[in-house]
């Protein structure tokens, strides 16, 4: 089985998913990052296909970035300028060919994650 990388957000302020935040995903080497892929969450708070298909996988280490700010101002949910929680940055490593999915859990002043299925 071909590895390949899935993701999602939910809003636990609003208990619904959350549509329309921007993620962008990156390889990251030592300090060096490279931007290899970048998709808009659907009405599901997915994305709609894989952020890393199977195609492209490689073992290593990636950080995702879920622009959070986008969201929460067009949520109404932004507060006073600037944002608590503007770029949610969330590095971690794939070693084995396999699916990996990362979530994210979101509110205006926090957020959480874990490796999901």
């Amino acid at each position: 089985m071909a590895g390949y990388l899935t993701t999602h957000v939910l809003d636990t302020a609003l208990g619904q998913p959350a549509s329309g935040l921007p993620v962008s995903l990156y390889r990251v080497s030592g300090n060096s990052h490279r931007k290899i892929a970048e998709a808009v969450t659907n009405a599901d708070g997915r994305t709609d296909k894989p952020i890393l298909p199977q195609e492209d996988f490689k073992a290593g280490t990636y950080e995702l970035i879920f622009f959070a700010g986008h969201y929460l101002r067009a949520t109404g949910q932004s507060g006073a300028e600037p944002l608590f929680l503007d770029q949610v940055p969330i590095r971690f490593g794939m070693a084995e060919p396999t699916h990996y999915h990362v979530p994210l859990l979101l509110s205006p002043y926090g957020y959480s994650t874990y490796r999901g299925s």
